[in-house]
C-alpha cells in the first residue's frame, strides 16, 4: 500500500524516503542476522556488527514531545516509520488545481487559492492521506537494528560502542527506561568485548575510530575468532573501510570472517552501488589501485554508476521505448515514476534522458516485484558489457593478482630510462610455477546442493569434468535474454552461453561417476606443478602507458610464496612488435614457438623472427581456419615445404600454410634451420 500511494501521485523520492527504505531493508535482514549470530555465539565465536544509525535523534524527538506523566510511564516505539509519516504529511498531494486557457489557447493548470489567497485542499485527498497514515501507524513497528539486537540478546551479552548518550532499554519487569551513557561507557563496553565478558559487539561510525576489536594475541578472547557483519555500510566509503579495519589488525591470532549482509530486494543495489563506487574511488586515490578500496567485497557489476552501467541504462531506455522489455511498459513506467522520457510531440525519446541517479532513486518507490523485474533486465545488460570487456581485456578492475609458488626470471630488457630520475621501464620474461589447489567435491556440493538445474558434465574430448550451475543471464541489444551457465571445476570456473554449451563436447554423466572423476582430477592436480611463461612490462609505466600495447590494459601483481612481488602490464606475444616499434628497440627476448602460434590468432598476426618480413596469421579458406605464413621469401618456398609447410594456389597466388597440429614443431624447425644456415 505504501508503494501504491507514492507512485500513483508521481511524487519524487527524497532523501527521507531513501532513509526509510534503508532502515526497512535493515529490518528485513535482522531475523536472519539474529539467527546467524546465535549460531556463531553457540560455536564459540565473537560477533561484531557494523552499523551507521543509532536512532538517538529519533529518541530525542520522541522524548521532547512527551509530557511529564508520559515520561514517567514510557511506552515508546522507535521505528523509521516516522520518516515515511512525515514524508506523507508534507508530500501527499492535497492541493486542488484550476484549469485555464493560456495565451496560446492551450489548457494550463495552476494551484487553487481562495479569495484571501489561502490554498484550497481537496477534502477527499486529505481523507485518503489520513486513512493511509492511520493504516501505516497501526502496522507493527519496524525495529531499529541496534535496539533490536539489544532487545534480543540483552545488555549483558551486547557491548554497544556508539556515539549516543542515552538509550531505551527494557528491564526485567518489561518496563521501559532511559539509560544514560557517558564517554567512558564505550571504553568499558569495548573492554568487556575484548576480555570475553560479552560475545557480541555493535558499533557505529563513532565507535569505529581509534579502537581495535580483532583477536589480539595479548587479549583474553584471542582464541575466539571474530565474525564481522557489515549490516549497514552507509554512504561514506572511508567510514565503511575504517569499520572493517577494526576487526582485521596486526598481531591477530586468527583473521576475521567478513559477512556483508544484503537482501534479495534489488532496490538495495541503490545503496550498495554508492558504497561500491566510492570504495573504488577511495582505493584509486589512496593506493593507486581500485581493488584496495573495495577489498574484493564488491563485483564490478555492483557499481551501478559506472560507464558500463550508464551505457546499459541508455540501452534499457531504448528497449523500453521499443516495447522489448517484459518487466514494464513505457506508459506504466512513466506513470509510476513520473520520469519524462518521450518528447511532447511523441517523436521519440528525449535527447537528454534522466540520469542514472534519478532513475535509481525513482525505482525505490516501485513495488518489490516490479523493482526486481526491472533490475534483472538492467543487470543483464550491464553483465553483457562487463563480460565483453573482460573477454577483450579492457575491463578496469584495478590491480589483479597472480599468485605463484615460485617466480623464475628468464630474461630482461630495458625499454626506457627516465632522463631526470633514472627510473627504468623494463620488459621481463618470467617463468611462473603454479601449485593448483583443488576444491573438494563435498565443499562444492555443500554450496550447490538443492539448487535447481544443476548438472554433472564431462567433456568427451578432454575428459575434464564440470558442475553446471545457473548463472545470471544477459540481454543482447534487441532485448533478447541469453541463458548463461557457470561451469565449476576443481580449480576454477567459467561462464558459458547456452548456445556454446550445446555445441561443445560437454555431456551429462551420473553423480557417482562424476564424484569419482572429481576425486581423480583433484588427486592429479595436487601432484602437478604448472609452469607458465609470461612477459610483463614493469617499472616506471605511467609516462609510457599509451605506448604499451592496448590489447590488454589490466595491471597485474605477480607474487610468490617467498613474498616477492612485481607490478606491471602483461605483454601478449602479439604486442611484441608494437612494443619494439614504440620504444625503438630490437627485442632481445625471443618468443617460443607456442607463443608465436598463440599470437597468430590476433588480427594482424605476429612476425616470425627466423623469416625476416614474414608473418604468421590466422586465415580463413573455405570457412576453415588455417595458419598462413604471409609475405614469405619466395626463394625459401621449397625449404619451407620440406620442413612441413604446404602451398595452395588461390586466385592465381601461391599461399603458404602451416599444418595446425604440427605448427609448433615446424616453427622450431624453421628457427633451427635458419640458425644453422647463419652458422654455415
Amino acid at each position: 500500500m505504501l508503494n501504491q500511494s507514492i507512485t500513483s501521485n508521481n511524487t519524487h523520492p527524497s532523501r527521507t524516503e531513501q532513509r526509510f527504505f534503508g532502515q526497512l531493508l535493515v529490518a528485513m535482514k535482522l531475523p536472519t542476522v539474529i539467527g546467524a549470530i546465535t549460531k556463531d555465539v553457540a560455536e564459540g565465536r565473537h560477533v561484531i556488527v557494523q552499523l551507521v544509525t543509532t536512532a538517538e535523534a529519533m529518541l530525542d524527538r520522541r522524548l521532547a514531545s512527551l509530557s511529564a506523566d508520559e515520561r514517567a510511564h514510557l511506552d515508546l516505539e522507535l521505528s523509521p516509520r516516522e520518516y515515511m509519516i512525515d514524508y506523507l504529511k508534507s508530500a501527499f498531494p492535497t492541493r486542488m488545481m484550476r484549469v485555464f486557457k493560456g495565451s496560446d489557447g492551450e489548457p494550463r493548470s495552476e494551484l487553487m487559492v481562495d479569495e484571501d489567497g489561502n490554498p484550497v485542499h481537496s477534502q477527499a485527498a486529505l481523507q485518503a492521506r489520513d486513512d493511509l497514515i492511520e493504516r501505516l501507524c497501526s502496522m507493527p513497528a519496524i525495529p531499529t537494528a541496534l535496539d533490536e539486537l539489544i532487545r534480543e540478546f540483552g545488555t549483558d551479552a551486547v557491548a554497544e560502542v556508539t556515539g549516543r548518550t542515552r538509550r531505551l532499554v527494557t528491564d526485567g519487569s518489561g518496563r521501559q527506561q532511559i539509560e544514560r551513557r557517558t564517554a567512558r561507557s564505550n571504553i568499558g563496553e569495548s573492554d568487556a568485548f575484548m576480555t570475553g565478558r560479552k560475545a557480541i559487539l555493535a558499533f557505529s561510525d563513532a565507535g569505529g575510530t581509534g579502537r581495535s576489536y580483532h583477536a589480539d594475541r595479548n587479549c583474553p578472547s584471542a582464541d575466539r575468532r571474530r565474525v564481522h557483519y557489515l549490516l549497514e555500510p552507509g554512504w561514506r566509503a572511508s567510514s565503511a573501510i575504517q569499520g572493517l579495519g577494526r576487526s582485521n589488525r596486526t598481531n591477530q591470532l586468527t583473521a576475521p570472517i567478513f559477512r556483508p549482509v544484503t537482501t534479495d530486494c534489488r532496490g538495495e543495489r541503490r545503496f550498495i552501488s554508492t558504497i561500491a563506487r566510492r570504495l573504488d574511488s577511495l582505493g584509486a586515490l589512496t593506493r593507486g589501485q581500485r581493488q584496495t578500496g573495495g577489498q574484493n567485497l564488491f563485483d564490478p557489476a555492483d557499481n551501478l554508476e559506472s560507464d558500463y552501467a550508464r551505457d546499459a541504462l541508455s540501452q534499457w531506455y531504448h528497449l523500453l521505448y521499443r516495447g522489448k522489455l517484459t518487466s514494464v511498459t513505457l506508459d506504466d513506467f512513466t506513470r509510476m515514476t513520473g520520469l519524462k522520457l518521450v518528447d511532447q510531440n511523441g517523436g521519440g525519446l528525449l535527447e537528454t534522458l534522466p540520469p542514472i541517479q534519478r532513475w535509481l532513486n525513482r525505482l525505490l518507490a516501485l513495488r518489490i516485484g516490479t523493482q526486481n523485474a526491472i533490475f534483472e533486465e538492467y543487470m543483464a545488460l550491464i553483465q553483457a558489457r562487463i563480460d565483453a570487456a573482460r573477454d577483450a581485456g579492457t575491463l578496469d578492475v584495478g590491480v589483479e593478482t597472480i599468485k605463484a609458488e615460485r617466480i623464475v626470471p628468464l630474461d630482461e630488457q630495458v625499454l626506457r630510462r627516465d632522463p631526470v630520475t633514472g627510473a627504468e621501464t623494463r620488459l621481463c620474461r618470467l617463468e611462473l610455477h603454479h601449485q593448483r589447489r583443488a576444491t573438494p567435491f563435498a565443499r562444492v556440493m555443500e554450496t550447490w546442493s538443492g539448487t535447481k538445474d544443476i548438472a554433472f558434465l564431462k567433456n568427451g574430448r578432454s575428459g575434464r569434468i564440470a558442475l553446471r550451475v545457473p548463472s545470471w543471464s544477459i540481454l543482447d541489444n534487441d532485448g533478447h535474454s541469453i541463458q548463461v551457465w557457470e561451469l565449476i571445476r576443481p580449480v576454477g570456473s567459467e561462464r558459458i552461453r547456452q548456445s556454446a554449451l550445446a555445441e561443445s563436447h560437454w555431456r551429462p554423466i551420473d553423480e557417482a561417476g562424476f564424484r569419482e572423476a572429481w576425486g581423480v582430477e583433484c588427486a592429479d592436480i595436487a601432484t602437478r606443478i604448472d609452469i607458465e611463461t609470461i612477459n610483463i612490462a614493469t617499472g616506471l609505466l605511467l609516462p609510457v602507458w599509451n605506448r604499451l600495447p592496448d590489447d590488454d590494459v589490466r595491471v597485474w601483481r605477480i607474487s610468490d610464496a617467498q613474498g616477492n612481488s612485481l607490478l606491471g602490464r602483461i605483454v601478449s606475444p602479439a604486442g611484441f612488435e608494437k612494443l619494439a616499434q614504440s620504444f625503438g628497440v630490437t627485442m632481445a627476448i625471443a618468443l617460443s614457438p607456442a607463443e608465436i602460434v598463440a599470437a597468430a590468432r590476433a588480427r594482424d598476426g605476429v612476425a616470425i623472427p627466423a623469416l625476416p618480413g614474414a608473418r604468421l596469421q590466422r586465415s580463413y579458406v573455405n570457412d576453415a581456419a588455417r595458419l598462413e605464413i604471409k609475405d614469405f621469401p619466395p626463394a625459401q618456398r621449397e625449404r619451407l615445404k620440406a620442413l612441413g609447410c604446404f602451398t595452395e594456389i588461390i586466385s592465381y597466388k601461391t599461399r603458404l600454410f602451416v599444418p595446425t597440429n604440427r605448427a609448433e614443431d615446424i616453427l622450431s624447425a624453421i628457427a633451427a634451420n635458419s640458425t644453422a644456415g647463419i652458422a654455415a
